[in-house]
């Protein structure tokens, strides 16, 4: 041991020995070995699983912000054409939502959320950034019903815009149909042509676009013409629409200021003179 540990001549026995030995320590430290690499693997497995379901949940979360703000991108789009559309109006506007909507074939009705308390008033005229949609039928103190131009109970007084023709529009209970009552055979109304509200009825202001006419039978073994059109306004898709306040007539009077012209009040006045 003495020379070994001076002259190292046991060295290459020693090598030869490890050498040999070599296996036994590999086999015996195997099971330690796979131990550690299941247990590597394993862990591998389960963070894996826990990243995959955190990037999922990641990914439906985005996904549904990327919905919302599609919505959001559609409904600011609605917006912009009902404000577009208050532009090329002079009455003042306001714009509501729609809260529920019957579309029966005998019932053409919206529910909106503006009522009394935020000015509406029955009779008044609803529209959207394409032309008429209704008019306003019954008024509680934040919500309105009101009927659309295609239900069968309503009738608009229109004209047809290229020549001046007067006519009666009324619903049939389809949301994409209108009829023209009461026009002779040969009365002179072609496909295509516009109808604006005449503003005969008291209730719409005069030149609102309404619909295009797309259908005319003419028999002559009959007395009128069977004339259909199509409204312009988007019935079926709103969401929002505008209340319109037509403004006051010039001959107007306003109380506040005095009494009006022809009325008792204003007559007494000029008796006491």
């Amino acid at each position: 041991m003495t020379l070994d540990h001076r002259f190292h001549h046991l060295e290459s026995v020693r090598a030869v020995l490890s050498v040999a030995v070599s296996p036994l320590q590999y086999a015996m430290g195997a099971p330690n070995a796979m131990g550690e690499w299941f247990g590597q693997l394993f862990a591998t497995r389960q963070s894996l699983q826990q990243e995959n379901e955190t990037l999922k949940s990641r990914y439906l979360l985005q996904e549904a912000r990327l919905q919302k703000m599609a919505a959001l991108e559609a409904e600011n789009m609605r917006l912009r054409e009902l404000l577009d559309s208050s532009f090329k109006i002079t009455e003042r506007v306001l714009v509501a939502e729609l809260l529920e909507v019957d579309l029966e074939p005998f019932s053409q009705q919206i529910v909106i959320n503006k009522g009394s308390h935020h000015g509406v008033f029955a009779g008044q005229p609803l529209v959207d950034a394409a032309g008429v949609v209704g008019q306003v039928v019954h008024v509680s103190s934040y919500t309105s019903t009101a009927m659309l131009i295609t239900d069968p109970s309503h009738a608009l007084p229109v004209w047809i815009n290229r020549s001046g023709l007067r006519a009666i529009a009324v619903g049939t209970g389809s949301p994409g149909e209108l009829e023209l009552l009461h026009l002779p055979v040969n009365a002179d109304v072609e496909p295509g042509d516009l109808l604006v509200t005449s503003g005969l009825g008291g209730r719409f202001p005069s030149g609102y676009p309404v619909g295009i006419v797309d259908k005319i039978d003419r028999n002559p073994a009959e007395t009128f013409a069977t004339v259909s059109a199509r409204p312009v306004a988007k019935l079926e898709q709103n969401r929002e629409v505008l209340l319109v306040w037509s403004p006051p007539s010039p001959d107007a009077c306003d109380a506040s200021l005095g009494p009006c012209a022809g009325s008792p009040q204003a007559a007494a006045t000029a008796d006491g003179d």
